[in-house]
C-alpha cells in the first residue's frame, strides 16, 4: 500500500465514488489532477478528495491526506488512475479528483462521507 493511503476502501465505496464523479462532472464541478485538487482543499471548496491507489511516483499525493485531515475535508481513495481518469471524462490517467459541487445529488456526498468515516473507525 502506497504510503499516502491512510486506509483500505472496500470496493462498494470506490463505486460509490466513481458514480458521485460521473454526475459531478455532468451536473456539478470537479477539480482533475493533483494540482487542481490541491487549489480546491486549499481554499476550502473542496467537498469530497478521491485519490487513485497506483499513482507514480507517491510523492505526487504525499501531502494529500494532510492537507485534507487539516481542513476538514474528506477524502477516499480507488484502485486505478485510469478509470479515475475515465470517470472524469478525461480520457487519461488521473491522480486525484475534488467534488467542488456534486451537482444535483447532494445527499450521495453525504452517503459516501458516513462510509468513509465507518471504514476508518474499523481500521
Amino acid at each position: 500500500m502506497p504510503m499516502y493511503v491512510r486506509y483500505q476502501a472496500p470496493k462498494e465505496l470506490q463505486d460509490l465514488a466513481y458514480d458521485l464523479i460521473e454526475k459531478a462532472r455532468d451536473g456539478g464541478k470537479i477539480g482533475k489532477g493533483a494540482n487542481e485538487t490541491t487549489k480546491y482543499v486549499e481554499r476550502g471548496q473542496a467537498k469530497l478528495v478521491i485519490m487513485a491507489e497506483d499513482v507514480t511516483p507517491e510523492e505526487i499525493l504525499a501531502h494529500m491526506p494532510l492537507l485534507c485531515e487539516e481542513k476538514n475535508i474528506p477524502y477516499t481513495y480507488v484502485s486505478s488512475k485510469e478509470e479515475l481518469g475515465n470517470a472524469a471524462g478525461l480520457g487519461i490517467p488521473t491522480s486525484a479528483i475534488a467534488i467542488v459541487s456534486p451537482g444535483k445529488d447532494k445527499e450521495l456526498v453525504d452517503n459516501i462521507v458516513k462510509k468513509i468515516d465507518a471504514v476508518k473507525k474499523q481500521g
